[in-house]
C-alpha cells in the first residue's frame, strides 16, 4: 500500500524537526551561559579592588590601635590612620559595588539571549507540536473501526488536495465514498493518516 511509502517522510520530518529544535535550544543555552561567564570576567578588577581596600584597611586599623597606644600623642596621631583606614574601605565597597553591576549586567545578557530561542520554542513550536499530537492522537483512534475509517476519509475529501484525490478514483472518488466502497474509504482515510504521519489499519 502506498500509506507506508508516503508515511516515513512526514515521521521523518518531525523526527528531524524536534532533534533541530533540542539542538536550537541546547546551543542557545551554551551561549548565553558563554557570554555570562564572559562578562563576569570584567568583575576580576572589582574583585582585585575589593581585596586591595580590605587589605589596606585592616593594616591601618592594626597600625592605628598600635600608634594609639603611644602614651600622650597617642589619640593626636591615630587620626590620619582612621581616615586612610576609612577611605581604604570606601574603596572595597566601590569594588564590591562594581562585582554587583557586573554580575548583573552578566545576568541580564544572558536572560536576553534567550529570551527569544524559548519564546519561539514555546509560543511558535510547542503549540503546533501539540497540535499534531493531539490530531494524531485522535486519528490514530478513528483508524481502528469502519465509522472512524469513515470520518477520515470525509476529512480526506475536504482537506486532500485534488490531485491525490484523484489517484484514488480517477473517475468520481466523492461518489465512490458516497456509496461505501470499501476499498475508496479504506484509500481515503489511508491518505488522511499519511499526512499526519500513521500508517493504516
Amino acid at each position: 500500500m502506498k500509506v507506508y511509502a508516503d508515511r516515513a517522510p512526514v515521521a521523518l520530518r518531525q523526527f528531524v524537526t524536534d532533534l533541530l529544535v533540542t539542538a536550537w535550544v541546547y546551543a542557545s543555552v551554551r551561549a548565553a551561559m558563554w557570554v555570562h561567564d564572559l562578562v563576569r570576567e570584567l568583575a576580576v578588577p572589582g574583585q582585585k579592588l575589593e581585596d586591595a581596600g580590605t587589605g589596606l584597611a585592616d593594616n591601618l586599623a592594626k597600625v592605628s590601635d598600635k600608634v594609639d597606644r603611644v602614651p600622650v600623642v597617642g589619640d593626636d596621631l591615630t587620626s590620619p590612620f582612621e581616615r586612610a583606614a576609612s577611605a581604604a574601605r570606601t574603596m572595597a565597597d566601590a569594588g564590591a559595588d562594581q562585582q554587583a553591576l557586573v554580575d548583573d549586567l552578566a545576568l541580564v545578557l544572558a536572560i536576553g539571549l534567550l529570551i527569544v530561542p524559548i519564546a519561539l520554542v514555546l509560543f511558535v513550536w510547542l503549540p503546533r507540536r501539540v497540535r499534531w499530537m493531539r490530531r494524531a492522537g485522535a486519528a490514530a483512534r478513528l483508524r481502528t473501526d469502519s465509522a472512524g475509517q469513515d470520518l477520515l476519509a470525509l476529512r480526506a475529501l475536504t482537506n486532500q488536495p485534488l490531485r491525490k484525490l484523484k489517484r484514488i478514483d480517477s473517475d468520481d472518488v466523492v461518489d465512490a465514498w458516497r456509496r461505501g466502497d470499501n476499498d475508496t474509504v479504506r484509500q481515503l482515510a489511508a491518505l488522511e493518516l499519511r499526512t499526519l504521519g500513521l500508517r493504516g489499519s
